[in-house]
């Protein structure tokens, strides 16, 4: 099949950005005399809306996550406005696309300011015709709403998509979707579970444009 679009997960993909975003639910949850235990990370990886609000209310044990969830996102924000750290390989994978006709989106659970403000201070929002948001489809990932979307916006099939994502949540988001889903992990590894909803798994992005090329 001929691949026409390439759909980026933001945070853990485009950028190191993942790091941070742990490490502030870490310091929310100290101070309320918290400990999330190991499987919080999994959990929370790539989500948004309603479903992160519904791990969150597990995992801190409160009636409502919206709260915490926008508490969370505003340190990030303020982190963020000072350095984002670029992942190994964006650049090449965005050139080899680029130069190939590849139409190239952003699908993320992020606001879509923080989006903007990520992609334009990289240098690199000019790659990227398309942005969509978590906030622009009814149910975020693990579901397909926001890898739809971002096809449709891209004028293609899914099925002419690559996904590339490092969270089990997008990587199923991606999978019922139809796309060709490519993960990268970031701070968690491919388990067992997730392996075959990958069409291939890849360490960087430098070996992901090496994979694609051969393809």
């Amino acid at each position: 099949m001929q691949y026409k679009g390439a759909i980026f997960d933001m945070d853990g993909v485009l950028f190191d950005t993942e790091r941070i975003y742990q490490e502030t639910w870490q310091e929310i949850a100290a101070r309320q005399d918290i400990t999330l235990d190991g499987s919080f990370l999994r959990a929370i990886s790539g989500t948004n809306g309603a479903h992160m609000c519904r791990v969150i209310e597990k995992y801190y044990h409160v009636p409502d996550g919206k709260d915490i969830m926008e508490r969370c996102m505003e340190q990030v924000r303020q982190k963020l406005s000072v350095y984002v750290p670029m992942k190994k390989g964006v650049r090449d994978i965005l050139d080899y696309f680029r130069k190939n006709d590849i139409g190239i989106a952003v699908a993320s659970s992020s606001a879509v300011q923080q989006i903007e403000a990520n992609l334009q201070m990289s240098g690199i929002r000019d790659y990227f015709s398309v942005i969509v948001s978590g906030s622009e489809v009814n149910q975020g990932k693990p579901e397909p709403d926001i890898f739809l979307l971002a096809a449709k916006r891209l004028h293609y099939a899914p099925e002419e998509c690559f996904v590339f994502e490092d969270s089990e949540n997008g990587i199923r988001a991606g999978y019922a979707a139809g796309c060709f889903t490519v993960m990268v992990p970031d701070l968690l590894e491919a388990s067992s579970e997730i392996q075959p909803y990958c069409r291939k798994i890849c360490s960087d992005l430098e070996q992901a444009v090496r994979e694609i090329i051969r393809m």
